[in-house]
């Protein structure tokens, strides 16, 4: 019945550095080869920027624990050539659906929008991504991977109490101590990005703390693996004490929660299906429950038999309590060294908003550091990264905390709010919106970046993709090929026109734009792309390398391009000031 996993580990070697005692410089360090660890690395390396990821371990993760990857995240992978295989392996699922004690209360539809290329959601084990993520690594020649290297010291000279490397044209790197099973070394990056997690030791080495707060609320993960006879679960049982809620879930992959359901009274219970007949379900127990007691499997099971039904027959895989936070660094980068993922930011789980988030701040970082190791940006542009990302995390905290305080209301009167409202939303639309059981992961729009170059007075757009969005999927063809509009858009900056563009060889200062344009590269099969971006005859969209919309104007204009790219790479500001 057991589906054993072998966790995949690998092999120390010793670093010739280390070896010959040279300190050697890199141009980039990564610490951590987690999913943002590995998702940066691939992406810097897609670009032609050579890196080096340390890690103190030498396996996958142990247990699924990050399960949920949300469709901007798999178009960042599809983007780094990894996300079908991930695709095919994982659950597939749009639907959710909520329940108040045994009847559904409503269920919500993550994808209402048709044609895109990439689902809505997959449920994957970590330590599957995590597999894939590595050989996706190991295949790239610039990629470095380095097992148990362990960061044991990091230092930035400061000069006029500054931190060296934030002054324009100083060159100074960063300074590291590595050990490994042959004892400690010494190298020196140009920059250094923390993907540590939430016990970051590089977050400590430099005293960046935390600030927020952690939720007085115990929750207890218990992935459970099926038998072969039992997979269909929940359709097929009957004879559970829920047997009415079970009847009206479907035979798709979805999402479920529960709020004061008869299997586990006055509390919450959040269900997953993960691949290989593994099944995620979160149980919330309260502030007073002793997480070592919790854990035992004599405690584990009978809650698992309650919900299931007694004759279900499981195993279990991996048992874990946590208590979660809300909670962020105050600076995303510190001199030469950047943090993203865990490491700058934590949130509940309840939204798959963690690894998400994190790999997203991958994606806003690697075009930014490679346009400044390239010297086509000043070092100022990773000060961008710190304002988008840092605001991508507040949305992300905000919204995180806001599920929190309806899944775990704080007050008597909060309570009889909340079980009001989820009464209401059997029968009436208006309260659906408030039912909160964890709003999933969507990527964060910049609208406020120094980035975006702001609409043109008289330039009105239909479309809701104004700059600083993430571009939007559509269908197309292009040489008599079915197609998608996001992976023609590439990993560079890109100039999506409707209707044929200049030549752009008469403006050097955009040799840096891929052309797009639709009518002559690609064909609007579906007129899709049309309606998504207003694409009126003329219109011109600048889309940034992490594809998302820089500026877009009525039509083409060299110098208004030209002056928005320059923006994009930190080389000008917006006359109106705009931060």
């Amino acid at each position: 019945m057991q589906k054993t996993y072998a966790y995949a580990e690998f092999p120390y070697v010793q670093s010739a550095a280390q070896r010959s005692g040279v300190v050697q410089r890199h141009p980039l360090v990564i610490i951590g080869a987690g999913p943002v660890g590995l998702s940066l690395a691939l992406d810097c390396a897609a670009r032609g920027l050579a890196c080096v990821v340390l890690d103190d371990n030498n396996s996958v993760s142990i247990g699924s624990r990050a399960v949920c990857y949300a469709k901007r995240t798999l178009e960042v992978w599809d983007r780094l050539g990894v996300a079908a295989p991930l695709v095919e392996q994982g659950v597939n699922w749009q639907v959710g659906k909520v329940f108040f004690r045994d009847e559904l209360a409503y269920q919500f539809d993550l994808l209402p929008q048709p044609a895109h290329h990439m689902p809505a959601m997959i449920n994957l084990q970590q330590y599957y991504l995590e597999a894939a993520l590595v050989a996706a690594c190991q295949r790239q020649p610039l990629v470095d991977l380095r097992w148990k290297h362990k960061l044991s010291a990091l230092t930035q000279a400061e000069v006029d109490g500054e931190t060296e490397g934030e002054a324009e044209g100083d060159d100074s790197p960063a300074r590291l101590t590595i050990t490994t099973p042959d004892g400690s070394f010494q190298a020196e990056a140009d920059w250094v990005v923390a993907c540590d997690g939430a016990n970051s030791d590089t977050r400590q080495m430099l005293g960046a703390d935390f600030a927020g707060k952690f939720f007085q609320d115990r929750f207890l993960i218990a992935d459970v693996v099926l038998a072969e006879g039992d997979a269909a679960l929940p359709a097929a049982q009957q004879a559970s004490t829920t047997a009415a809620g079970w009847q009206q879930l479907g035979s798709a992959p979805e999402r479920w929660f529960w709020f004061d359901p008869p299997f586990h009274p006055g509390q919450s219970v959040l269900l997953h299906k993960q691949c290989d007949n593994v099944w995620r379900i979160d149980f919330q127990l309260g502030w007073d429950a002793d997480p070592v007691q919790e854990k035992r499997p004599e405690n584990v099971i009978p809650r698992i038999q309650a919900m299931l039904g007694p004759h279900t027959r499981f195993e279990l895989e991996w048992v874990s309590v946590y208590q979660f936070a809300c909670r962020r660094i105050k600076q995303f980068r510190h001199g030469r060294v950047l943090f993203a993922g865990d490491a700058a930011h934590q949130v509940s789980p309840f939204g798959a908003r963690g690894a998400n988030s994190g790999v997203q701040d991958a994606d806003n970082l690697a075009w930014k550091l490679a346009a400044v190791l390239a010297r086509r940006a000043p070092a100022a542009l990773l000060d961008s990264y710190h304002a988008e990302r840092s605001f991508a995390a507040d949305d992300n905290l905000r919204q995180s905390t806001r599920s929190t305080d309806f899944i775990s209301p704080k007050s008597r009167a909060s309570l009889r709010l909340r079980n009001a409202v989820l009464e209401l939303a059997k029968t009436e639309a208006f309260a659906r919106p408030l039912v909160n059981s964890g709003r999933l992961s969507t990527p964060t729009p910049y609208l406020t970046s120094a980035l975006n170059t702001p609409d043109e007075a008289g330039d009105e757009f239909a479309a809701a993709l104004q700059p600083g969005s993430p571009c939007a999927d559509a269908t197309l063809l292009k040489a008599g090929q079915a197609g998608w509009l996001l992976q023609q858009l590439g990993q560079g900056f890109v100039l999506l026109s409707f209707g044929t563009l200049p030549d752009l060889a008469d403006w050097p200062e955009l040799s840096a734009c891929q052309p797009l344009a639709v009518g002559r590269d690609i064909e609007d099969s579906a007129g899709l792309i049309a309606q998504r971006y207003d694409g009126r005859p003329g219109t011109v969209y600048l889309i940034r390398p992490d594809q998302y919309v820089a500026a877009r104007w009525r039509q083409f204009d060299a110098a208004k391009i030209t002056a928005s790219l320059r923006r994009c790479l930190a080389l000008e500001t917006h006359p109106g000031g705009q931060t």
